[in-house]
C-alpha cells in the first residue's frame, strides 16, 4: 500500500483515478489500525483528513493529525458552537482543552480511576495552554455501617475518601505548557440536592492545590473564584507561589479573605512579578488595604489592581492613595463599593496631582459626598494622565462631575494626539 501512495511510485495515483479512490478510501476504512498520512501528496492527504470520522480513537488521532478542519468536526460533533477565537483560534487546542477539563470535572474522588485523567496527558499536553475548571465533585458520602447486634457504627471504612477533590498534585507538572489555571471548589447544578460540604474547599485540597501551583513553572495566571478561601487557605496558596518564575496575574475573587490574607498577598507583590491582582468581592478592611498599599509603594511590576467590594473604608482608601504618590507602573485601579468617603476622595485628590501613570480609576458606589467631588474636581485640574473615572453612585454633586468628565476628556484627546505624533 505504502508503495503505491508514495508520490515518486511507478504507478502514480493521479494517472488511476480508480485505483487512488480505491486506495485512499482503504485507508480512511482502516485508519484506526494502520494510520497512513503523512506519506500522502497534499491533495490525497486533504482527502483522507476529509472523509476520517471524528470518532476514532484520540490515542491515534492527537499527536499526527494537526488538520484544523479535522479538529473542529470533533468539536462540533462533542459540544456543539464554540467562540475558537479565545483558544488562539485552535480547534485543536480548544478541543483538548474541554476534553481535559470535562474529565477533571467529573472525577469522583475514590471511584474514578486516576489513570482516566493521566493517560490523557500525553495526548494532549503539546496543545493545552489553559484550564478552566468550573466544578469538581467530592467523594461519595457512604451511609454509615453497623455491625450486627451493635449500637455503634463499624470502624470499617472510617479513615475516610483518600483525596477531597481531584488533586491537582499528580497533573499539573506534566503539563508543560500550561499558562492559565482558573478553579472553582464546587458543584454546578446541585438543585434541590444541594449540601454546603459540596462547596467545601479543605486543607488538605489547598495543600495539594499550592503543592502542584509550586511545580507548574509555566503558569502564568491563576484564578480561584467561589471557593470559600479564607485566611488561612490564603496563606498557604501565597506562600507556595512567592517567587514564582512565571505568575503573572493572581485572582481571589468571590471568596472569604480578610485583612491576614491580604497582608499575606502584599508579600507576593515584592516576591515575584505580578502584573494583575484581582481580590474583589471579599472582607479586607482597612488594615489589609494598609498592608497592599505598603507593598505597592514599592512595587515596580504591578499594572492593575481591583479591590472592588470589599470593605477598606476611608482608612484604606488614604493609604492606597499615599501608594499612588511614589507607586510608578500602576494604570488601572478598581476601588468601588468600598464604604469610603470624603476623606478618602480628599487624599485619592491629592494623589492624582502627583501621580503621572494611573489611567483608569473606579470610585463608583463610595459616599464620596459634595465635599469630596469638589477634592477630586480639584485633583482633576492637576492630572494629565487619568482618562477614565466611574463616579457614579458616589453623590459628588452635578457641577463637580461635569467638572472631572470634561478633565478626562481633555486627558483623552491629549493622548490621542500623542499616540498619533508616536506613530509618525
Amino acid at each position: 500500500m505504502r508503495s503505491i501512495i508514495a508520490e515518486d511510485s511507478e504507478w502514480s495515483l493521479a494517472e488511476v483515478p480508480l485505483l487512488t479512490t480505491l486506495c485512499l478510501q482503504h485507508i480512511v476504512t482502516h485508519f484506526k489500525e494502520n494510520p497512513i498520512l503523512d506519506e500522502l501528496i497534499p491533495r490525497h492527504k486533504a482527502f483522507v483528513l476529509r472523509s476520517l470520522p471524528p470518532s476514532l480513537p484520540l490515542t491515534v488521532t492527537a499527536n499526527l493529525i494537526s488538520d484544523e478542519d479535522y479538529w473542529k468536526r470533533c468539536y462540533l460533533g462533542r459540544w456543539g458552537l464554540g467562540d475558537v477565537s479565545t483558544y488562539g483560534n485552535s480547534w485543536k487546542r480548544m478541543f483538548f482543552e474541554r476534553y481535559l477539563e470535562s474529565l477533571i470535572e467529573l472525577f469522583i474522588p475514590d471511584v474514578t480511576d486516576t489513570k482516566t485523567v493521566l493517560n490523557v496527558v500525553p495526548l494532549c499536553r503539546n496543545y493545552l495552554k489553559r484550564l478552566n475548571i468550573s466544578q469538581l465533585l467530592p467523594p461519595i458520602k457512604e451511609p454509615p455501617r453497623f455491625d450486627e447486634g451493635s449500637d455503634s457504627a463499624s470502624d470499617v471504612g472510617s479513615e475516610g475518601p483518600s483525596m477531597d477533590h481531584f488533586d491537582f498534585g499528580i497533573l499539573l507538572d506534566k503539563l508543560t505548557n500550561l499558562e492559565e489555571f482558573h478553579v472553582a471548589y464546587g458543584v454546578k447544578g446541585c438543585g434541590m440536592n444541594f449540601e454546603w460540604n459540596l462547596f467545601e474547599f479543605t486543607f488538605r485540597d489547598c495543600e495539594s492545590l499550592a503543592k502542584a501551583l509550586k511545580s507548574c513553572k509555566t503558569l502564568k495566571v491563576f484564578k480561584i473564584h467561589r471557593s470559600k478561601v479564607d485566611n488561612d487557605k490564603c496563606c498557604i496558596l501565597v506562600r507556595h507561589l512567592l517567587d514564582h518564575p512565571s505568575l503573572l496575574e493572581l485572582d481571589f475573587s468571590h471568596n472569604h479573605i480578610t485583612d491576614r490574607g491580604a497582608q499575606a498577598i502584599s508579600k507576593l507583590l515584592n516576591h515575584g512579578q505580578l502584573k494583575r491582582l484581582t481580590v474583589y468581592n471579599n472582607r479586607i478592611r482597612g488594615a489589609g488595604a494598609q498592608a497592599l498599599a505598603h507593598a505597592l509603594a514599592r512595587n515596580s511590576t504591578l499594572m492593575f489592581l481591583n479591590l472592588r467590594l470589599n470593605l477598606i473604608g476611608d482608612e484604606g482608601g488614604q493609604a492606597l492613595a499615599q501608594a499612588l504618590m511614589k507607586n510608578n507602573t500602576l494604570v488601572d485601579l478598581h476601588l468601588g463599593g468600598n464604604k469610603m468617603t470624603e476623606p478618602a476622595a480628599m487624599a485619592l485628590s491629592q494623589a492624582l496631582v502627583e501621580n503621572s501613570t494611573l489611567k483608569t480609576l473606579n470610585l463608583s458606589n463610595n459616599r464620596l459626598g459634595v465635599d469630596g467631588g469638589k477634592f477630586l474636581e480639584e485633583g482633576m485640574s492637576h492630572n494629565s494622565s487619568l482618562v477614565k473615572c466611574d463616579i457614579r453612585l458616589t453623590d459628588v454633586g452635578q457641577d463637580s462631575e461635569y467638572s472631572i468628565t470634561q478633565a478626562l476628556h481633555a486627558n483623552r484627546n491629549q493622548a490621542g494626539r500623542k499616540h498619533q505624533t508616536s506613530k509618525v
